[in-house]
């Protein structure tokens, strides 16, 4: 129990300091933007005087390290800073576009799981029979597929050419369409989660044979136990602990990838906000979003390394 309280205390430790560096790392690189505030604030026909008085309102002629931990101390606060002529607040954005983008990583992580680890566990169950040559070849398939490229492929089939799902257009609401919002987000989610399937297959794949392999397997069988009874209760259990290991940590990269998917499918979500930002200008709106994105993924991984250790026992004796 020590060492699981030792362990634990140290990904709680490691968070600040993680989320520190990156949000210093973010803003150093943001600092080199030629982009002036001023202009986007004000408009191209702005005077130096006008400039000049902004820069001095907000701070904008004081050094990096300065404007850095004035950042943070509105950062803690919540205020994000502003973006466009009209001052919208970059956290209005973020609160509107995260939950689209956490969203569709849920399906696409849904969608994997189930089908890779049904797929994996057939794969070991059948191991070198006609239905693992198959599987396998799949895995090797979804593996080698990039998500964009998957995601231009099924517009075109499914869009443009049987009209069967919309490919853009508004996310409707779940709670007053939701056949509708599960169409718009069908695509995006199996772009998202054909090449995840394909390296959990045979992850799962993997570990189901080296369980199988192991010796209380033959001595259960052997004492006369069912099959099925042996896999469910024992094999199961045993075998999918470092799959479900690495199936957290892929969190992380799934939510990365969608930011990417959702520009191809013009969703409402982070990828877009970002898209805006880099088109418009607007650098506080680029660095609010990758902040957040990066924040998540840190907080992510955190929370998915101490799960894993409550589901395997025995890295907690390290």
């Amino acid at each position: 129990m020590n060492n699981l309280i030792r362990l634990v205390g140290r990904r709680l430790v490691a968070l600040p300091i993680m989320a520190l560096g990156v949000t210093f790392l973010i803003f150093f690189l943001m600092s080199f933007s030629p982009i002036d505030p001023a202009y986007k604030a004000l408009g191209e026909s702005a005077t130096p005087e006008q400039i000049q008085k902004y820069h001095e309102e907000f701070g904008l002629d004081d050094p990096w390290p300065v404007r850095y931990v004035r950042y943070m101390g509105d950062l803690l606060h919540g205020d994000m800073g502003t973006y466009s002529a009209q001052r919208r607040p970059v956290a209005d954005r973020v609160a509107s576009a995260l939950p689209v983008t956490m969203q569709l990583t849920f399906f696409g992580l849904l969608l994997g799981t189930i089908v890779s680890f049904t797929l994996g566990v057939l794969a070991a169950l059948y191991r070198d029979g006609w239905p693992d040559q198959i599987i396998r070849l799949l895995s090797i398939a979804g593996l080698a597929t990039p998500s964009f490229w998957l995601a231009v492929l099924l517009i075109l089939i499914f869009s443009s050419f049987l009209h069967l799902l919309p490919a853009s257009g508004p996310l409707p609401d779940p709670g007053k369409d939701f056949g509708g919002y599960l169409g718009r987000m069908l695509m995006p989610a199996i772009s998202l989660a054909v090449p995840l399937t394909g390296q959990m297959t045979r992850i799962v794949r993997t570990a189901m044979v080296e369980e199988l392999d192991r010796d209380y397997v033959r001595t259960a069988k052997g004492s006369g136990l069912p099959k099925g009874v042996i896999i469910a209760r024992n094999v199961l259990r045993n075998a999918l602990i470092t799959p479900v290991t690495t199936l957290g940590m892929k969190i992380g990269y799934l939510m990365g990838g969608a930011v990417v998917i959702e520009v191809i499918f013009n969703l409402p979500g982070m990828g877009m906000a970002i898209l805006d930002g880099v088109s418009g200008n607007e650098p506080m709106l680029v660095m609010g979003v990758v902040i957040v994105v990066a924040l998540s993924f840190i907080i992510i991984n955190i929370v998915v390394d101490m799960l894993y250790l409550l589901i395997n026992p025995r890295i907690r004796s390290v």
